[in-house]
């Protein structure tokens, strides 16, 4: 049985440099409250508001470290809450995507695009891949065991030797689930 963590992705934030000077000011650093599942990776102690045709999200999680592009990350739930058309993605494949209005303590920035509601999908180190026989952007069908069991079909192989073992899945699809941070689940293949 060739089982996997799952790991529920709130809505959550990855800044740029340069929007991270708008809206903290020129120079600031993000502090580590609390290390996540993949390596190097990490919530910050800093949130922002995000602001949507509809309405408003404030205490944004901001995700670490510092990221080329801009990229908020939110469920279908939270898309319709802000009034913003969010497609699912993988995540950085952000084009053609909406923007956004973003508030923090020093400024305000509004991108153009960067705005998706997250394709699930798992993180597999290069060797458990290997010893499993999945490829890089392979599409797997999961099964998830609670009280309301369900299968993923399309869920997205992630490979890297910089990555842990973990399915990362939004709040809509654990709660549909009923599934938590650290249940397991099986790759059906």
């Amino acid at each position: 049985m060739k089982l996997v963590p799952v790991g529920v992705s709130a809505r959550h934030i990855h800044l740029s440099r340069e929007h991270i000077d708008i809206l903290f000011g020129a120079g600031y650093q993000l502090k580590n409250m609390k290390d996540l599942s993949q390596p190097g990776q990490y919530a910050a102690e800093e949130t922002v508001a995000v602001i949507g045709a509809k309405g408003k999200f404030d205490k944004v999680r901001i995700l670490g470290p510092e990221r080329p592009k801009t990229q908020l990350e939110i469920s279908k739930t939270d898309s319709f809450a802000l009034g913003v058309a969010a497609p699912v993605r993988e995540s950085g494949k952000t084009e053609g995507t909406p923007g956004i209005k973003i508030v923090g303590p020093a400024g305000e920035v509004v991108t153009e695009d960067g705005v998706i509601v997250a394709a699930r999908h798992i993180h597999f180190h290069t060797s458990d891949a290997e010893k499993w026989g999945i490829k890089d952007k392979q599409l797997l069908s999961v099964k998830v065991k609670s009280e309301r069991p369900v299968i993923f079909e399309d869920v997205i192989a992630r490979v890297s030797d910089s990555f842990a073992l973990d399915m990362h899945i939004d709040t809509d699809e654990a709660n549909a689930a009923a599934v938590k941070n650290g249940d397991q689940a099986e790759v059906l293949l």
